[in-house]
């Protein structure tokens, strides 16, 4: 694996140099050389280079010099600093500037070794983020997940980043921003795909029957107990376990799912017998999981034991960028399903769904969506095939303050400005909201030199 890592060494003293190439080579490292900072750049220039090791003092130009250019060229690759005695302070100001870390004249080989294994390993780690953030980056979809906006692609990143891990996950959001798909992707892309993937929604069981839904029982061990029964954590063994609204499990029952997530085992009723189980557990609540802790609905050892990972989903009125999407993606659905001719949606129905406040999240908009379908007259939605009116509760804007003595033309540019900013660039969604046509905010964006939204 070393031999993939480039290493160049910018030094003016031959003895530096030649023992560095030696030992590095021997290492398993590619090497190259340059004895001033002009020679090291251009060989940069020509070269891609996951570290570079460079002299603080060189014969042309300063080492901290060439350390900025490389960071400009190249923001991931690591400088390691050589520094000789008495240039300590300039040494760690290069690290201010984006050095990794830096090394005193005489040096063991040892050392240095140590610290080029550690740059490249974070080298490597970044440049392995900046492939999956690139890999995700406009991705309409995850997993059945829909969503372009900026929270719902950090959504994408978690779930890519901690699927393959052992680790607890906690999915927090209201009730139909998407929670259950979330878990599904977590799932189907870890290494116990293949396996089980239990779900038990806490806030459906009865009471009475959770525990023995949950672990399972043996013949007699209460009155209509007839045979042995297998629980729900037995049945996810190897797999993955989803906790349903997690908060509305009862209290006199977390203290036993705590001890099975700390002994991985458990007992069924009426048994002294412990069963061994291996499982991933994904929970999920609409309620603000510290406030369920104070509430005393949920204990706050069992909460820290569940939220090793949290993942915080939005609801839709705060992702308004992804309505568009979501609904042509709903609508494409639907229509097919149904063999209905509906097509497209009008800039009247698209703009009546932006302004609507989405108490019931994505899940409100698929059933609008699939309502629509049925009922429209025509190809195309219309505002009237939509299950609410005019009288529906808008989302409430924020407090607009108009300066004095602006010009017309300075408060509409501040208001396309606004209103671009709120739905993140997206520009359909911000000429719905306008009441204009995209074409025409696209020349309006041109003529007020809103470089950011070109």
């Amino acid at each position: 694996m070393k031999e993939r890592f480039k290493i160049l060494v910018v030094d003016d003293e031959p003895a530096v140099v030649n023992g560095l190439r030696l030992v590095l080579a021997e290492s398993g490292y590619q090497v190259k050389t340059a004895a001033s900072g002009q020679e090291g750049l251009k060989a940069f220039e020509s070269e891609n280079f996951d570290l570079v090791i460079v002299d603080l003092q060189l014969p042309d130009i300063e080492g901290i010099q060439v350390l900025r250019r490389i960071k400009e060229m190249s923001p991931g690759t690591e400088v390691i600093i050589i520094t000789g005695y008495g240039s300590v302070a300039k040494a760690v100001e290069a690290t201010k500037a984006g050095a990794f870390y830096f090394v005193e004249k005489p040096f063991e080989a040892d050392e240095l070794l140590v610290l080029v294994e550690k740059a490249l390993e974070r080298r490597a780690l970044v440049a392995e983020s900046e492939g999956l953030r690139r890999k995700l980056r406009d991705r309409d979809s995850y997993f059945d997940i829909v969503g372009r906006s900026k929270a719902m692609q950090n959504i994408f990143e978690i779930i890519e980043s901690v699927a393959k891990s052992d680790a607890n996950i906690l999915i927090v959001g209201e009730s139909g921003t998407g929670k259950e798909l979330i878990a599904n992707a977590i799932h189907y892309n870890s290494l116990r795909a293949k396996k089980p993937f239990v779900k038990v929604n806490c806030a459906a069981l009865p009471k009475e029957l959770i525990e023995s839904e949950l672990f399972g029982h043996t013949k007699g061990a209460f009155t209509g107990a007839n045979r042995d029964k297998e629980g729900l954590i037995g049945s996810a063994d190897g797999g993955s376990l989803l906790l349903d609204e997690i908060s509305e499990m009862p209290l006199e029952l977390q203290p036993k799912l705590l001890r099975v997530l700390q002994e991985r085992a458990y007992y069924k009723l009426g048994s002294d017998k412990p069963v061994e189980v291996d499982f991933r557990l994904i929970s999920s609540t609409n309620k603000i999981p510290t406030e369920a802790v104070r509430e005393g609905v949920l204990r706050e050892d069992l909460f820290y034991r569940v939220s090793t990972i949290t993942i915080e989903v939005p609801p839709l009125r705060e992702r308004t960028e992804d309505i568009q999407l979501l609904a042509e993606h709903f609508l494409r659905r639907f229509a097919h399903k149904y063999q209905r001719p509906v097509r497209g949606i009008s800039p009247a129905a698209y703009n009546r769904m932006f302004s609507y406040s989405w108490p019931g999240n994505v899940r409100e908009l698929e059933n609008a969506i699939e309502r629509a379908v049925l009922l429209s007259k025509g190809d195309v939605i219309e505002p009237e095939d939509l299950p609410f009116d005019k009288a529906a509760v808008p989302v409430s804007p924020e407090d607009f303050h108009v300066p004095p003595n602006m010009t017309l033309e300075q408060i509409e540019k501040m208001v396309i400005l606004k209103t671009l900013q709120r739905t993140e660039g997206n520009k359909q969604a911000a000429a719905s909201i306008l009441g204009i046509y995209r074409p025409r905010l696209y020349n309006k964006i041109k003529k007020y030199k809103l470089t950011d939204y070109l």
